[in-house]
């Protein structure tokens, strides 16, 4: 598959995942570990699309650092305010096989966990949409 064929399916697969988001995270019978996954498996995809765009390999990865600084070290600019996309990783990982920490470091907030989503998106198209 070529890499701009490969980009805009890793965006559509990244919209079911922020469609699942908007559905699970109003409801409080969906755990926040679900919610979670959803959202980092949205900027996941996300963030692979633009490497795919600009033709940077990549490896098959959750850590959303690891993403980052690949898109970084390969001269896109990526906002600092998504910085913060990383503590999503562990849902993708740790809490998706355990369950969280009955007094997390940090509690989940579905509202960031949403805008995380929608911030990531936005920069993906500016990028992929207008280059």
């Amino acid at each position: 598959m070529r890499s701009r064929e490969q980009a805009e399916l890793l965006l559509r697969k990244a919209a079911q995942d922020e469609f699942a988001i908007t559905k699970l995270a109003p409801d409080p019978a969906s755990s926040d570990e679900i919610v979670g996954f959803h959202a980092q498996q949205a900027v996941e995809k996300t963030l692979k699309a633009v490497l795919a765009w600009r033709e940077i390999p990549y490896r098959l990865t959750h850590d959303l650092a690891e993403l980052i600084d690949l898109a970084r070290d390969g001269g896109i600019e990526v906002p600092e305010e998504l910085e913060e996309v990383r503590w999503l990783t562990r849902y993708a990982t740790v809490f998706r096989y355990e369950a969280l920490p009955a007094e997390p470091e940090r509690p989940f907030d579905r509202h960031w966990a949403a805008q995380c989503v929608l911030r990531t998106r936005a920069w993906a198209e500016s990028i992929i949409h207008h280059s």
